[in-house]
């Protein structure tokens, strides 16, 4: 079993910028791949942004020069950096890790932007 832990959500102002963390305790694997994604209520959860142990990232087009994600790995943490946020991005965002092919999610972590 993973546990994830998220923190750093909150209320930003459109155009604004706010960062998020998640730690992971234990052991990081080579083949782990680690992500964000966000949920609204009554949608699908959909991938934000994701990133590999050699740092290999992926970004949803719709975050893509905005959103940056990063992995410290002495710390076990990873990170979303949001710029420029749209009231589009009000969303509950969810730490993941990718483990031979298991999916493994934090708690949430609510983010609303103001207009």
């Amino acid at each position: 079993q993973v546990q994830l832990v998220e923190s750093g959500g909150g209320l930003v102002q459109d155009g604004g910028s706010l960062r998020l963390s998640c730690e992971v305790p234990g052991i990081l694997f080579s083949s782990d791949r680690m992500g964000w994604y966000r949920q609204a209520p009554g949608k699908a959860r959909e991938l934000v942004a994701t990133i590999t142990i050699t740092q290999i990232t992926n970004y949803a087009d719709s975050v893509k020069g905005r959103f940056t994600i990063s992995r410290d790995g002495a710390n076990k943490k990873m990170y979303l950096q949001m710029d420029s946020v749209k009231p589009e991005d009000t969303d509950v965002y969810f730490c993941n890790i990718n483990r031979d092919s298991e999916n493994y999610w934090g708690q949430g972590t609510q983010v609303a932007v103001s207009s």
